[in-house]
C-alpha cells in the first residue's frame, strides 16, 4: 500500500550553500532542476536518493532575495532523515570535519538523533533507525553506502490545535499514533516514516520566508486517489483545495486546521519521466504554461556548481549582483546596468542575446524609489539628486575596481550596457572618471548632470540607441554633442520603439559590437 511522505519542500536563499549542504555534505542526489511552476523566475531544485524515489525527496524554493521566515505554530519545524543507528558516529565524524555545529547524540522515542541546521538555519534530524531501509542509497566517494541516508524519516508539525491536526492527518493521510510525550504525538504510517505532531499552544505565529518549511507531501497511489481525497475534503469543507499538474506528480494542496500545507501526491509518473538514472538532476525542466523557453530562464535562474565541479564563488562588493557564465566562455564581459524599477536580472536575457558566450555581469542600483532600485534618485522624470549621482559613481567605480581582479575579469574585454537609469549611471561615470569605461552602449538615454566637467573621452567607444518615440529622445542630441566634445568615438541608432527594449536594441548592440571586435 502506498503511504507516508512523499516529499517535503522548504524556501533557501543561497542555492551555492544549499547545493554544498544537501549534495556535498548529506551526500544527496541532486534529482531534479525546474523552473517554478508558479514562477518561471524562480529555481527549483529536488534531492532525494540514487533514483529520487518517493520518500526521499527534499525539495528547495530558492528565494535569493526573500526575506528571513518565522518558525512558530501552523507550519513544520524540523526535517528528520533515517540513517542506520550505527552510522551515529560517522555522521558526529562528518560534521566535525565539514565545522558544522551538532547536538546530541539524545534518544528520542528510543532512537539516536543528532541535530544540526542547514545553511538557512532549518534544523536538520540524522535519526538512526531500522524502521526504514533503501536499495538506493546515494552513496558518494566520501559516504559509504552503509552510513548513506536512507529516506526521509519524517517532521515536526508547530500547532495550536494538536488533536485537530493530528486528526486531520491521520484522516486523509494514513497514518495512526504509536507514541506520545507531555507535547508531542507521533503518527506512524504504513512505509515507517514519522510525523511528530508537536503543541505549541502560546508560540507565535508562523512566517513565511526562507529558512523555513513550505509544506509536507504525502504519497498518493495514483490520480484516482488524488480526485476521491479531494472529494472528501470539500464535503468536509476543509477550505480552499488546488490541484495541479506538476510533471512528475500530480497533486492537491489544503491546509490542516491549523494551517500547515499540505500536499497529496502521486508516486507517478516520477522522477525520470524526462531523465534516464543515469542523467538524473543534470537539465532545466521549464514549465511549458512558460512557453518552455529554456535559454532565457537558464540565464535569469541563479548558477551553482555541484560537488567537485568547477565554480566562480561570488565576492562581497558594493553592489548586490550576478554572474552567468556561458558554457563556451569567449573571454568578454558584459557589464548590465537595469532601469527604474528593475533588478540584477532583468537585463540578463538581452545580454545572452548579444553576446552568446560572454561573461554577464549584472549590477543592482543601491538607491530606491518607492521601494524599486534604482542606481541614483531622480527629483522628476527629466531631473536627479546631483550629490546622490556623485556618491553613487564612487561606489560603482570601487565595484568595478574591486570585482575586475575578484573574478578574473579582463579589463580590456569588458563591455558596460545600460538602459534608461543604468545608461544614465554610465554616462555620469564617464564623465566624472573618465578611463574607466572604454565600451558602453546606452539605450535610451540622457545626461543626468546638472554641470558636466572637462572630461577626455578620447579611447571611448560609445553607441547611444534612441526611441524615437521616447519621452527621452529629445535629450539624445545634446548629450551626443558632449560625448562628441570629449573626444569619444560615438555611433548613434534611433530605432521606431519607445522607451521600451527588445529584440531590436540587441541586434543593434551586438552589430556595433562587431564594427570594433570588442
Amino acid at each position: 500500500m502506498t503511504s507516508g511522505i512523499h516529499h517535503i519542500t522548504l524556501i533557501t536563499r543561497k542555492v551555492q550553500a544549499n547545493v554544498d549542504f544537501y549534495a556535498g555534505f548529506l551526500g544527496l542526489r541532486l534529482v531534479k532542476r525546474t523552473a517554478g511552476f508558479e514562477d518561471a523566475m524562480q529555481l527549483h531544485l529536488l534531492y532525494g536518493d540514487a533514483i529520487g524515489s518517493p520518500g526521499s525527496l527534499v525539495t528547495f524554493l530558492v528565494w535569493e532575495d526573500g526575506a528571513p521566515g518565522r518558525v512558530g505554530h501552523g507550519q513544520p519545524s524540523e526535517i528528520a532523515f533515517a540513517i542506520a543507528p550505527e552510522s551515529i558516529g560517522f555522521w558526529l565524524t562528518r560534521a566535525l570535519r565539514y565545522n558544522i555545529s551538532t547536538t546530541g547524540p539524545t534518544q528520542e522515542f528510543d532512537e539516536p538523533v543528532i541535530r544540526l541546521k542547514d545553511p538557512d538555519g532549518v534544523i536538520v534530524k540524522l535519526v538512526g533507525t531500522a524502521a526504514l531501509a533503501t536499495d538506493t542509497p546515494c552513496a558518494t566517494p566520501e559516504i559509504p553506502p552503509q552510513d548513506a541516508i536512507r529516506r526521509l524519516r519524517g517532521a515536526t508539525i508547530l500547532t495550536d490545535k494538536p488533536e485537530g491536526t493530528a486528526a486531520f492527518i491521520g484522516r486523509h493521510f494514513g497514518y495512526a499514533e504509536t507514541a506520545r510525550t507531555e507535547t508531542i504525538r507521533r503518527l506512524g504510517s504504513a512505509s515507517g516514516d514519522v510525523i511528530d505532531v508537536r503543541d505549541a499552544s502560546g508560540f507565535w505565529t508562523a512566517a513565511p520566508g526562507t529558512g523555513t518549511i513550505d509544506h509536507i507531501a504525502f504519497r498518493a497511489a495514483d490520480r484516482a486517489a488524488v480526485d476521491d481525497l479531494r472529494t472528501r475534503l470539500a464535503a468536509e469543507d476543509a477550505g480552499t483545495i488546488s490541484a495541479h499538474d506538476r510533471k512528475y506528480f500530480f497533486s492537491l494542496y489544503v491546509r490542516e486546521p491549523a494551517g500547515t500545507l499540505f500536499e497529496f501526491a502521486t508516486d507517478a509518473p516520477g522522477m525520470t519521466v524526462d531523465e534516464d538514472v543515469a542523467s538524473l538532476g543534470t537539465r532545466l525542466f521549464v514549465p511549458e504554461h512558460f512557453g518552455g523557453d529554456l535559454e532565457s530562464n537558464l540565464v535569469v535562474l541563479p548558477q551553482f556548481a555541484l560537488p567537485g565541479e568547477e565554480r566562480f564563488t561570488q565576492r562581497d562588493l558594493p553592489f548586490i549582483h550576478r554572474l552567468h557564465q556561458p558554457e563556451h566562455p569567449d573571454g568578454r564581459t558584459l557589464v548590465l546596468l537595469h532601469g527604474s524599477g528593475a533588478n540584477e536580472t532583468s537585463l540578463l536575457p538581452l545580454g545572452r542575446q548579444i553576446a552568446p558566450n560572454s561573461l554577464l555581469f549584472s549590477l543592482r542600483g543601491r538607491s530606491t524609489e518607492e521601494g524599486f532600485p534604482r542606481f541614483f534618485r531622480r527629483i522628476t522624470p527629466f531631473s536627479f539628486d546631483q550629490k546622490d549621482i556623485v556618491s553613487e559613481v564612487e561606489a560603482f567605480v570601487a565595484m568595478i575596481e574591486g570585482a575586475v581582479p575578484a573574478y578574473g575579469i579582463d579589463r580590456e574585454r569588458m563591455v558596460f550596457i545600460g538602459y534608461s537609469n543604468g545608461a544614465n549611471m554610465l554616462i555620469a561615470t564617464m564623465l566624472l572618471h573618465p578611463g574607466l569605461i572604454r565600451n558602453a552602449a546606452l539605450l535610451r538615454m540622457m545626461n543626468p548632470l546638472e554641470t558636466v566637467p572637462d572630461a577626455d573621452l578620447s579611447g571611448t567607444n560609445i553607441l547611444t540607441v534612441t526611441g524615437a518615440t521616447d519621452a527621452y529622445s529629445r535629450y539624445a542630441p545634446p548629450l551626443e554633442a558632449i560625448l562628441r566634445k570629449a573626444g569619444a568615438t560615438l555611433d548613434t541608432i534611433t530605432l521606431k520603439a519607445g522607451h521600451e527594449i527588445g529584440d531590436m536594441d540587441a541586434k543593434a548592440v551586438r552589430e556595433w559590437l562587431k564594427s570594433f571586435g570588442a
